[in-house]
């Protein structure tokens, strides 16, 4: 288990890079406030671990998921302390037609953006994590709901 949180750690870290630098220093800063993290230094915490598997906030993808014409930012951390087997923790958050950023959706898991949309041109996402039957949440106009569990692209049954 520790070396598949060492690889997710490695792989986070990496993409987290590339990712961040997509936003502006004071979008990057809001939309992690809008995720309820908290500035520690130079990284980003919603978690209180600190041991050698902990990995500090990420923005992992920036895009406008939406079609709205505003930015969309996935927002992940990971420590097996805070986020159980899974081992990590994602946010999403999306930057309204006044500036300011606000929390669609958040949890414990793998959050995969799908090309499938559900109201408003809101993708459909996957919360991938140990197994091999995530569930897959649509966007119902207030907020993502479970409405279905698959595997591979299939329907599957916990």
């Amino acid at each position: 288990m520790k070396l598949i949180i060492t690889m997710l750690s490695l792989v986070f870290s990496q993409a987290s890079l590339a990712a961040a630098s997509s936003l502006p220093a004071s979008d990057e800063a809001a939309a992690f406030k809008a995720a309820g993290f908290k500035q520690h230094g130079k990284v980003w915490k919603s978690c209180t671990e600190s041991g050698s598997s902990y990995v500090p906030g990420a923005i992992e993808q920036v895009k406008d998921l939406n079609g709205d014409g505003q930015p969309e930012a996935v927002i992940t951390e990971s420590a097996t302390s805070c986020y159980g087997d899974t081992g990590v923790g994602y946010a999403l958050v999306s930057k309204q037609a006044d500036g300011k950023w606000k929390l669609i959706t958040h949890g414990i898991g793998i959050l995969t953006v799908l090309p499938t949309k559900g109201k408003d041109g809101w993708p459909d996402i996957e919360i991938g994590g140990p197994g091999f039957c995530f569930p897959i949440e649509r966007w119902n106009g207030s907020a993502y709901k479970q409405f279905q569990l698959q595997y591979d692209g299939k329907p599957c049954k916990r």
